[in-house]
């Protein structure tokens, strides 16, 4: 086991929070919520994933003087151009407020097919050992499903219930904890960060 590691998570949502530490947990890696050291939310005025994460990571990073890691994270649905993209967390106009985003979203897709309500989770994910470092490492994973007609399950948090995976003919927020981890987008990005850990010097 490898010395144990204190990183920042560049948020303050307790569903993410739990699920990266339960993901890093085997790496011997503890994140800690941004909000519980002092941090506060930067504006987020990119309009891409990957340079909001990195804005998160940044100022985390300069402000705790830990390593920081910081996803930009969001569901792009086809049939509306990639909406809700980077404002999934607030679709409505509030942030976090994920009643009111599921609500939004089923109504902008009321009337469309089920087979032209496909979509995709993305996650950005990037660490930065410092804040001026200039080579962060920039992760990416992609989660396939479509967008179901009402929410269904009580797991996970976001767009979860809303989710709906083929292959395991459930939602989301319907999957255990493991198998979520093992087929979301941010589990992936997770693998991609895992195989790089051996080279970080943090």
């Amino acid at each position: 086991m490898s010395e144990a590691r204190n990183w920042v998570l560049a948020s303050n949502n307790k569903g993410k929070i739990a699920e990266f530490n339960r993901m890093l947990a085997p790496w011997n890696i503890t994140v800690s919520a941004q909000g519980d050291l002092g941090v506060d939310s930067p504006e987020e005025t990119a309009c891409t994933f990957v340079e909001n994460a990195l804005i998160k990571a940044r100022h985390a990073s300069r402000i705790t003087g830990l390593p920081a890691l910081a996803d930009d994270s969001g569901l792009a649905v086809d049939a509306l151009n990639g909406a809700p993209g980077v404002w999934s967390a607030r679709y409505a106009g509030v942030d976090g407020d994920d009643e009111a985003n599921n609500r939004k979203l089923l109504e902008a897709l009321a009337g469309i097919a089920d087979e032209q309500r496909t979509a995709r989770f993305h996650c950005l994910l990037v660490l930065m050992r410092h804040p001026q470092d200039p080579i962060p490492m920039i992760c990416d994973g992609q989660w396939e499903g479509r967008i179901a007609a009402a929410p269904s399950g009580t797991q996970g948090f976001g767009y979860d219930p809303l989710f709906f995976v083929p292959s395991e003919n459930a939602t989301a927020a319907e999957l255990p904890a493991d198998r979520k981890a093992e087929l979301s987008h941010r589990g992936r990005a997770l693998a991609q960060l895992k195989a790089r850990l051996s080279d970080a010097r943090l």
